[in-house]
């Protein structure tokens, strides 16, 4: 056995101390030990022992233990997130696994031999003695940890025929590390790619995420569809594969959504404009069409569609509702305009209104994907600036019903009455504050309440929903317009 003085932060050290001291062995295992020979720091840390649960419990304040597969989770006092939690296991003896996930059933052992032999990597199942500071390393971790090699423990396919979801992790491992999947290994999955299919679409998303966060995603998913398994994540996206696009773009669909993908992660921006760069143009291939006109693919509508299929695509791997919303957003508005000698700061202001002052970086950020996704060099050529400074100009004035400087319950005290007509007098008020933000004063904003409060039912009702509805109608017309003949579609 090879000895090695790894640094182990004091709560894990704690923990495999009360262990040892009533008389149990206990060994750091699986990730974190890969990652600290590594010289990466752990996101979580797990101890293994020959201890049972209940035998774990009764050595530590408090625990929690709501698994069949004998993991205690051992509470800190850290204020470290990754180290709030101790995870603890006894070794373990896995049975068959009929459902290609979890094992029908299992046994503890009394030999660490028998847990690291039903672990799913060889980087993963390697042990570490804190005591002693002894690795053991019974299957060549070491040894692929210095060729940067993901490989199996054991025949391949036998693990990943137990445990579907293993075939996803190892694209994620190797985005996360860099490393490359060994041959033996990619040709299992290819062989047992379809028993990703018996996998929850939660597992599957998890792990999505996790290669989305990674520095390396356009990599993994050129992996994963290679090995026959980006059909089992997000099948759209093979659609893209050959979906040539017009003379715009260097790249089909396919290598432009993973590009865009790339250059979010690049930046280090968040989940939700990676998920954003991925799906952005998603519904490119339902929408390409030729132009005998122009000699050339046209794409109409396609940013309207790239938010529908996204929002059906993100419901089915369950994202949180919250953020999957904000994602359609920014799909279904990253077709913005951005020539600022041609669009107007009314324009831009109605922009913010539909997507939020609080998404329309993210909205920018998107649309700097999107264009190096092309093959364009330039993140912020001139009118992309430009259109920023114009967004920073509108930020400050109103955008929203909210923003106005009256509200509901001042227009009550001023004598309107609760119901549609008040909801048409604000959105009607609104209408004129994007034209000229200047009017949105107490003073000006009370008495126009005051005279559209005379008015009445068709004629308010035309002003704070039929104007609003054509002016929007008039606006996307005039982008159209642009698009078309700056070939932007």
């Amino acid at each position: 056995m090879k000895t090695i003085s790894l640094s182990i932060p004091p709560e894990v050290r704690s923990a495999y101390d009360t262990l040892r001291a009533a008389g149990f062995e206990a060994y750091l295992v699986g990730g974190c030990v890969r990652d600290l020979l590594l010289g990466r720091v752990p996101k979580d840390w797990d101890l293994t022992t020959n201890a049972r649960p209940e035998q774990i419990q009764a050595l530590f304040t408090e625990t929690f233990y709501e698994n069949t597969y004998g993991t205690v989770g051992v509470v800190t006092q850290s204020e470290d997130p990754r180290l709030k939690v101790i995870e603890i296991t006894p070794y373990r003896i896995e049975g068959e696994y009929s459902n290609a996930r979890h094992p029908d059933d299992v046994k503890f052992s009394e030999k660490i031999e028998d847990d690291l032999k039903r672990r799913d990597f060889t980087i993963n199942a390697i042990a570490y003695e804190p005591g002693t500071e002894e690795l053991v390393d019974l299957h060549n971790g070491q040894q692929d940890l210095e060729k940067r090699i993901i490989a199996t423990v054991g025949e391949a396919r036998e693990r990943f025929a137990e445990d579907a979801l293993r075939m996803l992790r190892a694209v994620r491992l190797s985005a996360e590390l860099d490393f490359v999947i060994d041959s033996t290994a990619m040709s299992a999955i290819a062989a047992e790619s379809s028993k990703l299919e018996n996998i929850s679409r939660e597992r599957v998303r998890d792990e999505l995420i996790r290669i989305l966060m990674s520095p390396r995603p356009m990599q993994a998913l050129y992996v994963a569809q290679k090995l026959g398994i980006l059909k089992y994540i997000i099948p759209e996206l093979e659609d893209g594969i050959g979906c040539a696009q017009n003379q715009a773009h260097s790249f089909d669909v396919f290598e432009h959504l993973m590009r865009s993908l790339q250059h979010a992660a690049d930046k280090e921006w968040p989940l939700d404009v990676r998920f954003a760069a991925l799906l952005h143009d998603i519904g490119k291939p339902a929408t390409r069409a030729h132009s005998p006109e122009k000699g050339d693919w046209t794409f109409y509508g396609h940013d309207v569609v790239s938010a529908r299929m996204a929002k059906k695509i993100l419901a089915d791997l369950k994202l949180p509702k919250e953020m999957a919303t904000k994602i359609v957003l920014l799909v279904r508005w990253h077709m913005f305009f951005s020539d600022p000698d041609l669009v107007t700061l009314a324009a831009v202001r109605r922009l913010i209104a539909r997507v939020g002052k609080e998404n329309i970086n993210d909205l920018v950020n998107l649309r700097v994907c999107d264009r190096i996704g092309t093959g364009r060099p330039k993140e912020h050529p001139f009118r992309l600036r430009k259109y920023m400074s114009m967004i920073d100009e509108a930020m400050r004035d109103a955008v929203s019903v909210g923003m106005l400087k009256i509200d509901g319950k001042r227009l009550m005290e001023i004598g309107q009455k609760p119901g549609p007509r008040m909801g048409w007098i604000l959105h009607a008020l609104l209408e004129e504050v994007l034209d000229e933000p200047a009017k949105n004063t107490e003073e000006y904003l009370e008495k126009r309440a005051q005279e559209m409060g005379q008015m009445p039912d068709d004629e308010l009702k035309k002003l704070g929903v039929a104007g609003k509805d054509r002016k929007e109608e008039e606006d996307m017309a005039e982008v159209q317009k642009l698009r078309s003949k700056h070939h932007v579609n």
